[in-house]
Parts: structure tokens; sequence; C-alpha cells
């Protein structure tokens, strides 16, 4: 089996940086694309980052283009989302995702099949 794990969510002022890490860890050769996710209180899971191995790309949404980057550490299994300028908007639980589908939209819940248990994200205006 797979894991998911991620790290690197706090508390930071509007404006702020932070760094969220995530690691896979198991049978990890068949992955093929590392998203981010996010849900805020009373809101639905919404789609923030993803990217796929082999320089397949990389995709954001519109809410944090611009602000947010994704990269990834292939050889260790490892993906980042650096989110710069944040608002109190940007305040949820964050999760890490991978996928083995190299054919579904990397935007969609349902082309992950693992997921990690989140690290809250917590911005002050």
């Amino acid at each position: 089996q797979v894991q998911v794990v991620e790290s690197g969510g706090g508390l930071v002022q509007a404006g702020g940086s932070l760094r969220l890490s995530c690691a896979a860890s198991g049978r990890t050769f068949s992955l093929l694309t590392m998203g981010w996710f996010r849900q805020a209180p009373g809101l639905e899971r919404e789609f923030v980052a993803a990217s796929r191995w082999n320089g397949g790309g990389t995709f954001y949404a519109d809410s944090v283009k611009g602000r947010f980057t994704i990269s990834s550490d292939n050889a260790n299994n490892r993906v980042y989302l650096q989110m710069n300028s944040l608002k109190p908007e940007d305040t949820a639980v964050y999760y890490c995702a991978a996928s083995t589908n190299p054919l579904l939209p990397p935007n969609s819940r349902s082309t992950y099949t693992y997921w990690g248990q989140g690290t809250q994200v917590t911005v002050s205006s």
C-alpha cells in the first residue's frame, strides 16, 4: 500500500508565507500525479495545485495562481507547496493526494487513489 503524509501547516499573518511538504511511501513506483486540495469549514474540498511526474506539467486553481507554487522531488517521491501572499480566505485543512492514473484530469478528487490526513493552515487578518 501507499502512504501519504503532509507537514508544514501552521498559523501565519496575512501576507506571510508557508511551505507545505508531502511524502509518499510504500509502493510508490506506480504514482504518476501528485496533487494538493484544501477544505475550509462548511465548504467542499477544492483543488489547489497538481504536478505530473516526468515533466508532464503543473496545474493551479485560479484562486491561487501567481501566489502558490508546486514543486516535486521525483527521486524521493516528495512534493511541496510554496504559499506566498497568504490571505484569510486560504485558511483550510490542506490535503496531499497521489494518483496512479495518467489520463484522468489532475483537478478532480476522483482522480486520486491515496490521501493524507491533512495539515491545518490558518491565516489571520
